[in-house]
This record gives structure tokens, C-alpha cells and sequence, in this order.
């Protein structure tokens, strides 16, 4: 990842047209999920709890996987340079989208879950929408700094890469950015596979979307990604 100086902000267009991203997203997440099963297959009892440090492997498993596909879309569909092509460029104010993050999960996501509650109490109780992040830290077993790392590190930088660089960009290019916006952000919202969580990952996947749109990289929206992810897990401890 590159620093771009205070008065290069900007990456440079993307040159991946929107249909070569969205094959490419596809493909790759399909094979990133492939990729990141293998060693839950072998390391995890199914009776058990995934240990951490399966859950480790097989994540970095499905992330080198993204980052490959990544690579291989940029010198296909690409300039070739994959830092300019998906915006994996950061600078100094790029630290403004910390607290962002920190502001998205403290104040933005219970407030999507307000009128939800209102609804529908027993569905989206504060125990359901925990549940994740505490099951996380049960399991970390000793291994935190781990967790921590996979989380608030790997990723924000891995997912905005991908859902921000390798899909959103592209799609800027052909389509208007409201829409691109929404439909990233529920894709980003989906694939979590928690049902309970949709409204609120929808909501934050708004914000880092609009961080990648605004700045023109994905520098922005990696660091408000750390910043809502380093909330949850403080939260949960």
C-alpha cells in the first residue's frame, strides 16, 4: 500500500470496466470461499467451536485468494499497477476515518436499530446483535492479540479492498454512485451471512462506500473500516 503525498490525494481513475469487476468480484469470492473452507475441514471438530487459530488460517487462506484475484483482474482487465487501478492509496487525512468508524458503530448502527426494536423487540435484542463479536472473544482463548489482528487489521484492508477497490470502483465508472453505493454496501451486508446484523453492516458499508467515493481510494475507508471494528471487539470485551 503507498502513501500519497499531502497534495496527491486522488488516486488515478480506474481503468476496469464495470462488468470485468463484477465478474472478477464474483469469481473471486467464490474462490476465496472455496479457499478458506480447506482448513476448517481439517483443523475444526464440527462438534466444537472453530478455534481461532482455524479460523485465522482460513481466513488468510481466503484473503490471499482475494488479493491474488485482485492482482490478476488489474494486469487483465487493468493498467496492471493494482495500487492505482483499485485506489490502494493512503495519506495523513485519511486518519479522519478512525472516528468515523467509531462514530458509525456507537451512533449510527443503534440508531438503524431503533424502529427495528421497536418492531420486532425479540429478533433484534442487544444479546442477537452481540453475539458475534463475544463469541469471537470466547473463542480467542488466550490468542486476543490474534484476534485483534485478524479483526482490526486484516480485515479492513483485505475487505475494502476488495468490496471498495475491486468491485465499487469499476462500477463508478458506468453507473450513478448512489446506486453503486447502496448496491455494494447490501452485497457487503449480505455476504456476512448474518441476518440479524444486515441493517447495521448495511449502514456501515454505507459509510466506508462513501469514504472510497469521496477520496477516490480506499485509504479512507480502510482506516473508518479499523475504526468500527476496533469498537465492536472493545465492546464486546
Amino acid at each position: 500500500m503507498t502513501t500519497a503525498p499531502a497534495v496527491n490525494q486522488t488516486a488515478s481513475p480506474c481503468p476496469i470496466p464495470a462488468r470485468s469487476g463484477l465478474l472478477a468480484f464474483t469469481i473471486a469470492w467464490v474462490s476465496a470461499a472455496v479457499a478458506s473452507s480447506i482448513p476448517l475441514f481439517f483443523l475444526a471438530d464440527p462438534t466444537e467451536s472453530i478455534p481461532i487459530s482455524a479460523v485465522a488460517v482460513s481466513l488468510l487462506l481466503g484473503w490471499a485468494t482475494f488479493l491474488a484475484a485482485a492482482t490478476l483482474t488489474s494486469r487483465l482487465y487493468g493498467s496492471g499497477d493494482v495500487r492505482a487501478d483499485l485506489g490502494i492509496v493512503m495519506a495523513p487525512i485519511d486518519a479522519i476515518g478512525i472516528p468515523i468508524g467509531v462514530v458509525a458503530q456507537v451512533v449510527l448502527v443503534p440508531l438503524v436499530y431503533v424502529p427495528l426494536r421497536a418492531v420486532w423487540p425479540a429478533t433484534f435484542n442487544e444479546e442477537a446483535l452481540t453475539e458475534t463479536a463475544k463469541d469471537l472473544v470466547d473463542r480467542a482463548d488466550g490468542l486476543l492479540p490474534l484476534l485483534v489482528f485478524l479483526v482490526v487489521i486484516g480485515a479492513p484492508i483485505v475487505e475494502e479492498i476488495v468490496y471498495r477497490g475491486l468491485l465499487q470502483r469499476p462500477l463508478l465508472t458506468e453507473f450513478p454512485a448512489p446506486l453503486v453505493l447502496v448496491v455494494v454496501a447490501a452485497i457487503f451486508a449480505v455476504i456476512h451471512f448474518r441476518p440479524v446484523e444486515y441493517p447495521g453492516l448495511f449502514a456501515a458499508g454505507l459509510v466506508f462506500g462513501i469514504c472510497a467515493w469521496r477520496t477516490g481510494r480506499v485509504g479512507m475507508a480502510i482506516t473508518a473500516h479499523l475504526g468500527f471494528n476496533l469498537t465492536g471487539i472493545v465492546f464486546a470485551l
